[in-house]
C-alpha cells in the first residue's frame, strides 16, 4: 500500500505544484517573497537613515543566504503624530498584507498599532518605542532597550555623588511619564528621593518651559535628570544655559532618549550643554560595524538623491539593522509563509476603510515565535530577546566637553561604575569614573543650594517654664524671645562645622489655645515641621518612632533612654542591731563553732596538767570561755597553756580573730560613719502594685511610654523639672509621687543638684535621645548630622556642658547604699575556716597518738603540777585556800592556807626538804626552791583525804604551815611524799 501511495505521489506532484503556483500568481506576488511594512517619517534625516540601514541589512542577508523566502520592504510615512501613523499602519495590513511591521517611531505613536497587530496577528517590531508602558507581549517585539534597563546605571550616578535629592524633568508624554516610577524606587535603594517632577507639555512654547525653570531656579535641589525628545531637550538646554542653570553648583543627567543622538544635535545646543553627564548603551567595535559606517552613507545617497550627507550612524540605525536581519531570519527558520489572511466577511462592513475589514494572519503565530526565537550577532551586539524585549548589557556614561563629549566611565549590571571595560577584582581594580568636568568649570556639585529668591530658615522652638535645655524667655524691654539652652548652643556650634552657610532665625512657637503662652506638644511641633510651616525644629526632641513617620531626625546628640528617680531611705545606721550587720549570720555561726571548739581542745589537752582548767565542771566550763575569750582580744600572758598541741590550737585561733576582728572593724566603721540608704521603690512593678502615683514632665512623650507600659492614667501627674524635688517629697499618698520618670539627660540635670537623697533605678526604656527635626526628604539632614558628630567628638561639646552643667560631675547616691559585697559573707572566708579545720584534724591524729604512749607516766605528772602550784603560790597574796584535786588515779586533794607563823622545820623534814628543793628546782628553776625554801606571804599545810570525804589532819608533830605531798593509795594507807616549810 506504501508503494502505491508513493507512486501516486510522484504522479501528482507536478499537478499540486501547478495549484500553488497559480494560487501564488492570482495573489499577485511570486511565491518566495514576503511582504514586510515599514512606518517611517521621511521627513527626519534620522529616519530616512534607518530606512538605509534596514534596506541594507535585507540586502546582506539575502547575499549571505540564497534561497529560500524574500523579504520585501514596504516603506509607508507616518510623519510624526499618531495618526498619521495609525493610518500608515492600516494601509500596510489591509492593502499590502504585510507579514510584520517594522515601527513605529515613537512609544506614543506604539500603543494604537500594536492594538492593530494583535488584532491582526501580525508581528509588530520597534526598534525606538522605549517606554515601559508598551508591553513586549502577544504580537509586539522590541528590539531596542526598554528605558528602564538604564535606571540603575543613573541610580549609581547619583550614589557615586552621594547625593540625596533628584528631580527629573520630564515631557508629558507615555514615553516621558513611563521612567518615573522604576526611577524613584531606584533612588531610595540608593538613600535618595525625588522632592518633585518638573512636568514640561509634549508640545511646549518657550515660555512654558522658562517658567519651569524658573520654579527649579526657588528650590534646593540642584541635581536634574532630563528624560525627553531630542527637540525639546535642546530648547531645554538652550534656555536653561540663558537662565544660569548650566553654572557652577547644578548638575545635569540626560537619559539615553538625548544620549543616543548626541552626535546629531547642533553645536549651539552642545555649547549649551557643557559638563553635562549622558547615559548611552555602549556598542562594542568591531569589523562589522567599522564596514557597515561606508555602505551606510552609500546606501543613503542613493536613496536621496541630493540630500545632504547623513551624519555618523547612531544606534538607532544600528539597531534597525539588527531588525531587518532578524526578521529574515525568522522568515528562513520558519518555512514558506502559505496560509496568508483571514479576510472577513462584506457583510459585516459598511466602509471600505473600517477596521472590521482588516486580515487575520494565519502565519503570524509561527512568524512571532521565530523571530522570539532568534539570535545572532548583530552590529549593535548580541541581538537576543527575553520576554519579547532587548537586554541591556553595558552603558557609557559620558561627559558634554567643547564641542563633542568624553568617555566618563560604564556601568554594567555585574561590575557597576567602572572607568573602563577592562574588568578586573584586585586591588588595581578601576572603579568609579574619570575626571568629570561640571557646569560652570567647578569641583563635584553638592547637590543642593540656597535659593536665588530664599529667605532664611525658620527654626522652630518650644517655649517652655526655663530649663537648661533650650529656654526661650519674652524679653521685656523689647518685647521678643531670647532663645538660649544648651540644645541651642549645640545647634549653633553645628551650623559652624556645615561645609556652608546656612542662614536661620529661631521662631519660639507657642500654643495659641493655652493663656500662659506655653508651646504646643512636641509631636503637634512635629507635624508643623512636616507640614513646611517651619523649616526645622531645635530642642529637646526625643527621636521615637511616631514622630520619625513624618519628618527626618538628624543624628541624636545626647545620651538616649528614660529611667525613674526615686526618694532614699534610712538604712543601718539607725538600727538597733548594726554591730551584727558587718558580718553575715552564717559567718557568725562559724565563729562560735570555731570558738567552741578551740576551748574544747584546749580543756581537753591541758585539764590533767594545768590547775587553771581543773576543778569542778562548772568552773572548768567559765575558765575555759573566758580564757577563749580573753584571747580574742589580746594574747594571754600568763603559763596557762603547757602543751604544744593546746598552744597550737590557740594560734589558729588567735590569727583567725585577728583576720575577723580588721574585717568587722573596717566594715562597722563603714556602717556607723556613712549614710546608709536604699532606694524607697525598686522598680515600675512594684510603683503599680502598689497603685502608688508616677510623675512625668509635662508635654513629653514619657506620658506614652507610661500608658503603654500598662500603667493606670490616673495615677500619672505632670510637673516641670523643678517641681520634681517636692513632689517626691511630698509621696505617693501627700499630693505628690513615688516615683519620676523623665528622660536620662533631665535625670542627670535633676540628679547634680539632688542627688544625696534621691537615686536612679530601675530598667533604662531605650529611645533615641536628642535629635533636631527636618521636614522629610530635608537635604540638611545628611550634613547636619555629619556635623552633629564633628561637634560631639571634639573639644566643643565639652565647653557647652561646663557651661550649661557645671565642672562637677553629678554625685552618685548608689555609692551611699550598702551592697551585699560590703558585709563580711561565710563564702569570703571558708577558705580561712577550711585551713583551719584541716590543722585541727592534724592536731588531734598527734594527740591521739601521743596519748596512747604516755599512758603510764601519771607520777611524773604529779610532780610537775606540785612544783607548778608552788611556784605560782609564791607570786600569790591575800588570803585564799586552794583545794586541787591531782590526776585520775591517786585521789590527791592539796589545800593551802595563807597567814601562817613561820616556824622552823622539825630534823625529820630536813631529809624531805632536800629531796623536794631538789625536784622542785627541776621542774621551775625557781632559785628559792634551790635553797630549800618556798618564799610565800604565810605558812601552808597540806591534807589529804579520800574524794568526798573531810581533809585530814596532818601527822602528828607536824606543825601548820607546812607543804607537805601525801599519797592516799588503794588500802587507803596515809603515806608521806615529802613537805616543804617556809622558814
Amino acid at each position: 500500500m506504501r508503494g502505491v501511495a508513493s507512486a501516486l505521489l510522484v504522479l501528482l506532484s507536478p499537478f499540486l505544484l501547478g495549484l500553488v503556483v497559480g494560487r501564488e500568481h492570482r495573489l499577485g506576488r511570486p511565491p518566495s517573497v514576503v511582504r514586510v511594512g515599514a512606518l517611517l517619517d521621511l521627513g527626519s534625516p534620522g529616519w530616512k537613515a534607518s530606512w538605509a540601514s534596514m534596506s541594507l541589512a535585507l540586502d546582506d542577508f539575502n547575499a549571505s543566504h540564497p534561497g529560500g523566502s524574500t523579504v520585501e520592504l514596504h516603506i509607508a510615512d507616518c510623519k510624526d503624530d499618531e495618526i498619521t501613523a495609525a493610518s500608515a499602519a492600516i494601509h500596510l495590513l489591509k492593502d499590502i498584507k504585510v507579514q510584520a511591521i517594522i515601527g513605529p517611531e515613537t512609544s506614543t505613536q506604539a500603543r494604537f498599532i500594536i492594538d492593530l497587530g494583535n488584532r491582526t496577528n501580525v508581528p509588530i517590531l520597534s526598534y525606538s518605542a522605549t517606554s515601559p508602558y508598551l508591553s513586549a507581549k502577544q504580537y509586539f517585539v522590541r528590539t531596542a532597550l526598554n528605558d528602564v534597563s538604564q535606571v540603575p546605571a543613573i541610580a549609581s550616578l547619583i550614589q557615586y555623588f552621594s547625593w540625596r535629592q533628584v528631580v527629573p524633568i520630564h515631557e508629558d508624554s507615555d514615553f516621558g511619564r513611563g521612567i518615573i516610577p522604576y526611577l524613584e524606587d531606584a533612588l531610595l535603594n540608593v538613600e535618595a528621593h525625588i522632592p518633585y517632577q518638573s512636568i514640561i507639555p509634549s508640545v511646549p512654547t518657550d515660555d512654558q518651559i522658562e517658567a519651569e525653570l524658573n520654579k527649579l531656579m526657588t528650590m534646593q535641589t540642584r541635581v536634574f535628570v532630563v528624560h525627553m525628545s531630542p527637540k525639546i531637550a535642546a530648547r531645554l538646554f538652550m534656555l536653561a544655559h540663558d537662565a544660569g542653570m548650566l553654572a557652577e553648583g547644578y548638575a545635569w543627567i540626560v537619559t539615553d532618549s538625548v544620549g543616543n543622538v548626541f552626535s546629531t544635535l547642533d553645536q549651539n545646543t552642545i555649547s549649551s550643554m557643557q559638563g553635562v553627564l549622558g547615559v548611552r548603551p555602549y556598542v562594542v567595535q568591531s569589523d562589522k560595524l567599522l564596514n557597515f559606517d561606508a555602505r551606510f552613507h552609500s546606501r543613503y545617497r542613493q536613496q536621496n538623491p541630493g540630500a545632504p550627507d547623513p551624519a555618523k550612524p547612531i544606534i538607532f540605525q544600528y539597531w534597525a539593522y539588527d531588525t531587518a536581519w532578524a526578521i529574515a531570519m525568522a522568515l528562513k527558520k520558519a518555512g514558506p509563509l502559505t496560509l496568508g489572511f483571514q479576510i472577513p466577511s462584506l457583510k459585516n462592513s459598511n466602509s471600505s476603510n473600517d477596521l472590521s475589514m482588516l486580515g487575520v494572519s494565519q502565519d503570524g503565530a509561527r512568524l512571532i515565535d521565530a523571530i522570539r526565537g532568534t539570535r545572532f550577532q548583530g552590529i549593535s551586539g548580541e541581538f537576543v530577546l527575553v520576554d519579547g524585549q532587548r537586554q541591556a548589557s553595558v552603558f557609557e556614561i559620558f561627559n558634554v566637553i567643547g564641542n563633542s563629549y568624553q568617555s566618563a566611565g560604564f556601568w554594567t549590571p555585574k561590575f557597576g561604575l567602572r572607568k573602563n571595560l577592562i574588568i578586573s577584582s584586585g586591588p588595581h581594580a578601576k572603579v568609579g569614573l574619570n575626571t568629570v568636568i561640571w557646569p560652570g568649570g567647578s569641583g563635584q556639585p553638592r547637590g543642593w543650594e540656597w535659593p536665588v529668591a530664599g529667605k532664611k530658615l525658620k527654626i522652630a522652638v518650644p517655649v517652655k517654664p526655663y530649663n537648661r535645655f533650650v529656654n526661650a524667655g519674652k524679653n521685656t524691654a523689647t518685647g521678643n524671645y531670647d532663645v538660649t539652652g544648651y540644645c541651642i548652643d549645640i545647634f549653633d556650634a553645628v551650623m559652624q562645622e556645615m561645609p556652608y552657610a546656612v542662614p536661620y532665625d529661631y521662631v519660639p512657637v507657642t500654643d495659641p489655645n493655652m493663656v500662659t503662652s506655653m508651646t504646643m506638644s512636641y509631636s503637634e511641633m512635629c507635624r508643623q515641621v512636616s507640614l513646611k510651616k517651619y523649616d526645622a525644629m531645635v530642642g529637646d526632641t526625643t527621636i521615637i518612632i511616631n514622630r520619625s513617620l513624618y519628618v527626618d531626625f538628624t543624628l541624636p546628640y545626647t545620651e538616649s533612654g528614660v529611667q525613674m528617680v526615686v526618694p532614699m531611705k534610712e538604712n543601718w545606721s539607725k538600727n538597733l542591731w548594726v554591730f551584727l550587720k558587718p558580718i553575715d549570720p552564717n559567718l557568725w555561726a562559724a565563729i562560735l563553732a570555731v570558738f567552741l571548739f578551740t576551748g574544747f581542745v584546749i580543756w581537753l589537752v591541758e585539764r590533767k596538767d594545768s590547775r587553771y582548767f581543773g576543778g569542778s565542771t562548772g568552773k572548768q566550763l567559765v575558765n575555759t570561755a573566758y580564757f577563749n575569750f580573753q584571747a580574742l582580744i589580746s594574747v594571754p600572758k600568763d603559763p596557762k597553756v603547757k602543751k604544744w598541741l593546746s598552744k597550737f590550737a590557740l594560734i589558729n585561733w588567735i590569727l583567725l580573730a585577728w583576720l575577723l576582728e580588721k574585717l568587722y572593724s573596717a566594715s562597722l566603721t563603714s556602717m556607723m560613719t556613712v549614710r546608709q540608704l536604699q532606694p524607697t521603690v525598686a522598680d515600675l512593678n512594684q510603683l503599680i502594685n502598689n497603685g502608688d502615683y508616677i510623675g512625668y514632665q509635662s508635654g513629653s512623650f514619657v506620658r506614652d511610654l507610661l500608658k503603654s507600659l500598662k500603667v493606670d492614667e490616673h495615677k500619672m501627674r505632670d510637673y516641670s523639672p523643678d517641681q520634681y524635688a517636692d513632689a517626691l517629697k511630698k509621696g505617693s499618698w501627700n499630693g505628690g509621687v513615688a516615683a519620676m520618670f523623665d528622660e536620662i539627660p533631665y535625670l542627670k540635670v535633676f540628679m547634680s543638684t539632688y542627688c544625696r537623697n534621691h537615686t536612679v533605678v530601675g530598667r533604662v526604656y531605650k529611645t533615641g535621645g536628642f535629635g533636631f527635626v527636618f521636614p522629610k526628604g530635608s537635604p540638611l539632614v545628611a550634613d547636619v548630622s555629619r556635623a552633629i558628630l564633628k561637634v560631639t567628638e571634639g573639644d566643643r561639646i565639652v565647653s557647652i556642658e561646663r557651661k550649661w552643667f557645671g565642672d562637677e560631675v553629678a554625685c552618685n547616691s548608689q555609692a551611699n547604699i550598702i551592697e551585699p559585697g560590703s558585709v563580711i559573707t561565710w563564702s569570703s572566708l571558708r577558705g580561712v575556716f577550711f585551713i583551719t579545720i584541716g590543722l585541727w584534724i592534724a592536731a588531734g591524729l598527734i594527740y591521739a597518738t601521743i596519748w596512747f604512749f604516755q599512758r603510764g607516766q601519771d607520777g611524773e605528772q604529779i610532780q610537775q603540777a606540785v612544783a607548778e602550784l608552788a611556784i605560782e603560790r609564791v607570786h600569790g597574796d591575800g588570803d585564799e585556800n586552794i583545794i586541787w584535786r591531782i590526776g585520775g588515779d591517786s585521789h590527791l586533794l592539796i589545800r593551802l592556807h595563807s597567814h601562817l607563823p613561820p616556824l622552823p622545820l622539825p630534823p625529820s623534814a630536813q631529809e624531805a626538804r632536800s629531796g623536794s628543793e631538789a625536784e622542785s628546782a627541776r621542774i621551775s628553776g625557781d632559785s628559792a626552791l634551790e635553797e630549800g625554801r618556798a618564799r610565800t606571804s604565810g605558812d601552808s599545810s597540806l591534807e589529804e583525804s579520800r574524794d568526798g570525804g573531810e581533809p585530814m589532819t596532818p601527822p602528828a608533830g607536824e606543825p601548820n604551815g607546812v607543804l607537805s605531798l601525801l599519797r592516799v593509795d588503794s588500802q587507803s594507807q596515809n603515806q608521806e611524799i615529802g613537805g616543804l616549810r617556809e622558814r
